[in-house]
């Protein structure tokens, strides 16, 4: 085999081998939660008793792009000097399901709580600030006035809606 053949079949592998990769890797990515299961059945076989079932979710947060600084006239400093930051995620959450034996008699019932994850969105605090000299006055022959400086602190935002549920029925 030629030295440019092999370097082409080389790159077309490679080529494959990233495509597969990224192909691959999407799912994931997109993800809003990542499950978290907690494996009990070791326990329930071991000790010959039904254990609860426990989950939980813990939510992925994404940074979004922040507001640039908005330019205002008659300010030499532009608003929201340091910009807000957004980032969406969400409250982990949980899923329990624990068996209930029946007093009397044989059998199980069940007791749960479910508790999904909620979405969250949160802003990061910001700063806004104004110099200390004003717009160019005209009856200062073009100078500009001077005025107290002033600062101010944006404050952050947490916005969210969490739920849960809790159920009891027959069955495990």
């Amino acid at each position: 085999m030629k030295p440019t053949t092999r370097g082409t079949l080389a790159a077309v592998m490679t080529g494959v081998a990233a495509v597969v990769g990224a192909a691959a890797a999407t799912p994931a990515v997109a993800a809003d939660t990542v499950p978290i299961p907690v494996p009990l059945n070791g326990v329930e076989q071991a000790l010959n008793l039904r254990t609860p079932h426990i989950a939980g979710e813990l939510p992925v947060p994404v940074p979004g792009s922040p507001e640039g600084p908005r330019y205002v006239e008659g300010r030499m400093l532009p608003d929201h000097t340091l910009p807000q930051l957004p980032l969406a995620g969400g409250l982990p959450g949980a899923d329990l399901r624990a068996p209930l034996p029946h007093i009397l008699g044989e059998g199980f019932d069940h007791l749960g709580v479910s508790a999904p994850a909620a979405d969250l969105r949160t802003l990061t605090p910001g700063l806004s600030l104004e110099a200390p000299l004003g717009a160019p006055n005209a009856d200062h022959f073009g100078l500009p006035d001077i005025k107290l400086p002033q600062a101010a602190v944006l404050t952050p935002l947490l916005q969210t809606v969490p739920g849960a549920n809790v159920e009891t029925g027959s069955g495990a």
